[in-house]
């Protein structure tokens, strides 16, 4: 991957919605080649999927929480399907530590939360947090930030 593909992939997480002519200005390259590079860093699996970020709490989901869970090993096999279909999921993570599991959260209000919470007890025992405010908001990995050290490297 060289600096027009890094140029590129931080330009598509500021705005997946940047027109293929625009990403081509920026990176000083024609539309078919930025075309070419997209396709390869699709099928390499680089790219994984173009997303549009939403306010929760706009839609009505105010209430996010990380919930940790110690999962029985013995029941992964009926976790899993669980939890990948749970719409009130955002993210879920197999941890280090005490906890085997860290969720994160969406829901209506403190009781959906709580009902969810019971169901989740069925596999492990639980302990959660419930966010006031998110200081750093979910953000992109800066693609350029090794190009940048090597620069003040030098």
């Amino acid at each position: 991957m060289d600096h027009s593909d890094r140029k590129i992939l931080s330009l598509l997480q500021e705005n997946a919605r940047y027109p293929l002519k625009k990403l081509a200005q920026s990176v000083f390259l024609s539309s078919p080649a930025v075309s070419t590079r997209l396709e390869k860093l699709e099928n390499s699996g680089i790219i994984t999927g173009y997303h549009a970020s939403v306010d929760a709490a706009k839609l009505g989901y105010p209430i996010t929480a990380f919930i940790q869970l110690t999962l029985e090993p013995k029941l992964k096999s009926s976790f899993y399907p669980f939890i990948t279909n749970c719409p009130n999921v955002l993210e879920c993570n197999c941890i280090t530590g005490y906890y085997s599991i860290l969720i994160k959260v969406a829901f209506e209000s403190t009781s959906d939360l709580d009902v969810f919470i019971g169901k989740l007890q069925d596999y492990g025992s639980t302990e959660t947090q419930i966010v006031f405010s998110t200081v750093v908001p979910p953000r992109s990995i800066n693609v350029m930030a090794s190009e940048e050290s090597q620069e003040s490297i030098s």
